[in-house]
């Protein structure tokens, strides 16, 4: 119940009296299960993170499995965008996140690098995920309070920015209004993930040739 809560109006809408009022009981009767909010978003964090598939099934090599853990994350995040307001904080030592950080290290076990390597190359491909999740989370969430798209509101200023800048800033204007013009798919976002983490990948394969085997 606390995840559809967090699912529909954010962590903020979470709150021991919200829960226990969809679960037709008393705040005090939910205490009895959690001492309080931030131990329930362990359990939340924990109960999500249950539903990860955990497969490496036609992924050959570490870039195609590395890339499904990035996929996978991805997804989950946006069928759950609360997550991203709970990132950076110490790990949440359920079953299924154990499970699921052991899995992912597996990803990248047999490229010859150390340990302590292997866990900051997970951890430097699940933050690029999460902050990419992060930037569509925002743009949609923007659009939808705003009533404009960011394609829109750029398309609108365009014509003033240029107006007022002139001839300065340049290269500015030229790399921006190339870039809002391509930015006008509605898929920007997802191309943008996409573009990301194959950088992220190739910069991993750069230490994988120098260091691993």
């Amino acid at each position: 119940m606390a995840i559809l809560i967090a699912d529909a109006g954010g962590l903020e809408a979470v709150t021991m009296r919200s829960v226990a009022n969809k679960l037709r009981m008393s705040a005090m009767g939910l205490y009895t299960y959690f001492p309080g909010k931030h131990e329930l978003i362990e359990v939340m964090i924990d109960e999500v993170y249950g539903e990860l598939q955990l497969s490496f099934e036609n992924c050959n090599g570490w870039r195609a499995r590395l890339e499904r853990v990035a996929h996978d994350n991805w997804s989950l995040i946006l069928r759950h965008p609360w997550l991203v307001e709970v990132e950076g904080h110490r790990p949440v030592l359920g079953p299924n996140v154990i499970a699921k950080y052991d899995f992912e290290l597996g990803a990248i076990e047999d490229v010859g690098l150390d340990d302590v390597t292997i866990d900051l190359v997970l951890t430097t491909t699940l933050s690029f995920v999460n902050g990419a999740a992060r930037a569509k989370l925002d743009a949609v969430t923007t659009a939808r309070r705003t009533g404009v798209s960011d394609a829109d509101w750029w398309e609108a200023r365009a014509p003033l920015l240029a107006e007022k800048l002139g001839d300065r800033y340049s290269l500015a204007q030229r790399v921006g209004g190339a870039a809002g013009a391509h930015h006008n798919a509605p898929t920007n976002p997802d191309e943008a993930f996409e573009f990301g983490l194959r950088l992220v990948l190739d910069g991993i394969q750069l230490l994988v040739d120098q260091h691993g085997r």
